[in-house]
């Protein structure tokens, strides 16, 4: 777990800086399921007084016992059974008394899970926040999941504790540069396959668990029907929401090609309306997100895509191996059945990589950029779809990036470039545009001629990490 605080260290440090102040704190923490919360949260409190209480998704009830468990068990450690406060109130007035004697730690982790029990509790904590806790040294920390109930409930205008945080920290997946700490020893390809099939999750880095070969891991770890990823998925369905059977179809039409509401609800059987407020909860669990032409607002051309790598590798790969998969015999197809598909699978992934070396990583780029996106639109001169990959918008001005990105076993040619020109054309004259094409493997003696020229920017995959 030493590589996972290596990438959290910006957090660590400043959670640690506002501990060392002494003054109240109300800290909001919320990120997806397994991107590392709790355990950024457990480093953090190591060597510190604290009271942490992980809420069940139970009643309130038993949610007060297992907070009256945690409040004893820091002056008890140890204990098998503890007394129960007869209110939430009596307990909170329990850590003000803890905290008054040292600086406490105080977690409520599953935070949406206590405030969905008892309706009050948001109410409760600001009263206490407001009336004892912000004058004294307690450090409060919220921990939730539910991306959703987080922003709108926690941190929302309409939510009572909203104002009284005084930091927040959204957790994030790793970037494809930060997760290669896990295996440094994995050559850029294969660091880009975890990263496709994991999204930066640690939680599933570490369960994929690579040794040498990442083809040999998955069979192993998630082509597997006892491996722990292997129903990572349908789990966390079950676990969020109460219709996972549903969920999952519109997942799976989403995987199988369906991007607009109106062809996702065709394909899954519900009236539009009904598939949108569906596809709305999958949005705020970001298992999906929505691509619009990076020019243009959301509206008509507003497509629907898995924006999870882990769900769309799965959603890929595992229900149509399902069947050999629970017989044992993925070993024996796994070069037919996935191997070969990898690069095609890879595709998106490296625009995904792309896009993020030229916001994050990039030196030297030409212009300050806004934004990177993709971008498509009808040619009017062959009404064709076009399809550009990246672009790049400025702060200011009408200067563009303009850019491809290809995840082939061969050398990226001229022709290529001319394909880029005539899209930019498409893209809006008037501009000036700079050309970048993204390359797994390399390109050919003539393209690296135009580079010399100053005609365009060339990329490899060793360069963007």
């Amino acid at each position: 777990m030493i590589f996972l605080f290596y990438c959290r260290e910006n957090e660590l440090r400043e959670l640690n800086k506002r501990y060392e102040k002494e003054s109240f704190e109300c800290i909001v923490i919320y990120g997806r399921r397994r991107v590392g919360k709790t355990a950024l949260i457990n480093e953090f409190c190591k060597g510190k007084p604290t009271v942490f209480f992980s809420a069940l998704n139970a009643s309130s009830q038993e949610n007060l016992e297992m907070l009256s468990k945690a409040i004893y068990e820091k002056e008890n450690p140890g204990t098998v059974s503890a007394p129960v406060y007869y209110s939430y109130d009596a307990a909170f007035s329990e850590i003000t008394r803890m905290s008054e004697k040292e600086r406490l730690v105080f977690v409520i982790d599953e935070y949406p899970y206590l405030a969905n029990a008892d309706k009050s509790i948001s109410s409760r904590l600001q009263h206490m926040i407001d009336h004892t806790w912000q004058n004294g040294r307690l450090f409060l920390i919220l921990c939730g999941s539910s991306m959703s109930f987080m922003e709108y409930q926690v941190l929302g205008y309409e939510s009572p504790l909203y104002g009284r945080r005084t930091a927040q920290f959204k957790i994030q997946a790793l970037t494809y540069r930060e997760m290669t700490i896990f295996h440094p020893e994995l050559n850029k390809e294969q660091q880009a396959l975890i990263y496709g099939i994991t999204g930066g999750i640690p939680h599933y880095i570490n369960k994929l668990g690579v040794e040498r070969d990442v083809n040999k891991a998955l069979k192993e770890n998630l082509l597997n029907s006892s491996s722990y990823l292997y129903e990572e998925p349908e789990n966390l369905l079950k676990q969020e929401l109460r219709e996972p059977a549903i969920y999952n179809s519109v997942i799976a039409a989403i995987a199988g090609g369906a991007s607009r509401s109106n062809e996702i609800s065709t394909k899954v059987g519900m009236e539009s309306g009904i598939c949108a407020k569906y596809l709305k909860v999958l949005l705020e669990l970001g298992i999906l997100k929505k691509e619009t032409p990076i020019t243009e607002k959301t509206g008509k051309k507003t497509i629907y895509v898995i924006g999870d790598n882990f769900f769309r590798f799965w959603y890929r790969f595992v229900p149509k191996n399902a069947s050999a998969i629970n017989a044992g015999r993925i070993g024996n197809i796994y070069d037919l059945a996935v191997k070969q598909y990898l690069p095609d699978y890879m595709g998106l992934v490296f625009e995904q990589m792309c896009r993020e070396y030229l916001l994050r990583y990039a030196e030297n780029l030409p212009f300050l950029l806004s934004d990177v996106g993709q971008w498509w639109g009808s040619d009017p001169k062959s009404k064709r779809e076009v399809q550009i990959d990246i672009v790049g918008t400025p702060v200011e001005g009408n200067e563009y990036i303009i850019g491809s990105c290809k995840y082939k076993n061969v050398p990226i040619g001229v022709d290529e470039l001319e394909l880029l020109k005539r899209y930019a054309e498409v893209f809006g004259k008037g501009n000036k545009y700079y050309f970048y094409i993204f390359s797994k493997s390399g390109f050919t003696n003539s393209l690296k001629e135009l580079e010399l020229k100053g005609e365009v920017r060339l990329v490899s995959l060793e360069d963007i990490y």
